[in-house]
């Protein structure tokens, strides 16, 4: 009985203690052209931190909105919140803030601002995920923020030129971000990022972007996985980044006088491996770039399967597959100081005499014809001509200007599956 007394009284007392405080409950605010809150920055003033902003399915034309408690946005039934072509629409400042369903159309172009539809600005935890954004100067900016996703969004815009047109994800100082099965189109860049770490890119489509389909600068130790880059006006520039992992992206059609599917400049320690780089210009371009390892990798009918420039050095090519290029290899100097070794060549004719899969004879995969081009890229008019394949049939046998070094001693006999 005393037992039971007791319980009794330490119920009472914590119902007294938790009735004392100021506790609120969360609360569902709804938004929509029937109900009694009209407008969203209505329900922003309204809304306390854990609460849920429900906005039916309408359009409102709001912009400069700003989140600064801890809520979550839904939309129902894909509601429109338009900038009118003018301004930026949402801005969050709070913490563990999710946004989703929503469709977020017209942030107005500015160069000072930086319009962007949804722009997270120093914060950490949050969510942009599952929403439709068209036509927007940027789509989603991140600037000093952590610990954030943005999943399953439709990034679509139609600019024509560089100048008006901002990037679909937007990113600077950053660290600890998940970019995950977002479809980018027709933006400047379809992905940037500067000086962001630590950061995951897995499972996004970027096409038809007016520059690149990926863009980062100073962004260390982050991770590209199974993305693909298509009909961009160049596929995917890396620069001045160290430790970037690249693995099982595919790279298709990016093509263009200047263009190429992987760009690496002043790069470091990096791995490339498992990608597949299918008609661009070039596949990888290298500059300044050093000591990284380019495995078990596809060039399949690129113009230029890799251009690797004098300034880059100590970088492994192995176990790659090279199959119907235009050029396989190009350099601008006669020295070489990186390795080749177990590739398959498609255009190698040596022989395996013992039957072990590895070719008896060493492959050259630089060929005169493409030493002239790098140096005068008019004379790519004479491809396919009778005269180019003397010329590098001549250098083949007695070997004076393209680089003694730059050789695959190992090359494989067959396709590395």
């Amino acid at each position: 009985m005393c037992l039971i007394m007791s319980r009794i009284r330490n119920s009472v007392l914590i119902l007294f203690l938790f009735l004392s405080t100021d506790f609120i409950f969360p609360k569902t605010i709804t938004v929509g052209k029937n109900e009694k809150i009209k407008s969203i920055k209505q329900a922003l003033a309204l809304c306390e931190d854990g609460d849920v902003i429900r906005i039916t399915g309408g359009f409102y034309p709001e912009s400069n909105l700003v989140v600064t408690k801890q809520i979550s946005l839904l939309g129902i039934d894909l509601p429109t919140i338009s900038g009118s072509r003018k301004e930026r629409i949402l801005t969050v400042r709070a913490n563990n803030v999710a946004v989703s369903g929503i469709h977020f159309a017209d942030a107005g172009a500015s160069f000072v601002k930086d319009n962007a539809a949804v722009k997270l600005d120093s914060v950490t935890g949050c969510a942009i995920e599952n929403n439709e954004f068209s036509n927007n100067f940027f789509g989603i900016y991140l600037g000093k923020s952590w610990n954030c996703k943005i999943r399953n969004n439709k990034i679509i815009a139609s600019q024509k030129a560089q100048t008006y047109s901002g990037n679909g994800i937007h990113l600077w100082y950053c660290k600890n971000i998940i970019i995950e099965g977002n479809t980018i189109d027709g933006h400047r860049d379809g992905i940037y990022l500067e000086f962001v770490r630590r950061s995951l890119i897995k499972n996004n489509f970027s096409t038809r972007n007016l520059r690149y389909g990926l863009h980062f600068m100073f962004s260390d130790s982050c991770e590209y996985s199974h993305n693909t880059f298509q009909h961009n006006s160049a596929g995917v520039a890396v620069m001045f980044t160290h430790h970037v992992q690249m693995h099982s992206n595919l790279f298709i059609n990016n093509w263009g006088g200047a263009s190429f599917g992987l760009l690496l400049k002043e790069i470091t320690d990096g791995k490339i491996y498992n990608n597949k780089f299918v008609r661009n210009t070039c596949g990888i371009y290298l500059e300044g770039s050093n000591r990284n390892i380019v495995e078990h990798n596809l060039f399949e009918n690129n113009g230029w399967a890799i251009r690797l420039m004098a300034n880059s050095m100590d970088n492994n090519f192995m176990k790659n597959n090279f199959v119907g290029n235009s050029f396989e290899v190009t350099t601008n100097n006669t020295r070489n100081y990186n390795t080749f070794a177990n590739n398959y060549w498609s255009d190698y004719q040596g022989y395996d005499l013992n039957k072990d899969g590895i070719g008896e004879t060493p492959h050259h995969p630089v060929k005169l014809f493409s030493l002239l081009v790098e140096k005068n890229r008019p004379t790519l008019l004479l491809l396919r001509s009778f005269f180019v394949e003397l010329l590098n049939t001549a250098e083949k046998v007695f070997p004076v200007l393209t680089p003694e070094t730059l050789v695959d001693k190992y090359p494989e006999m067959s396709f590395i599956k």
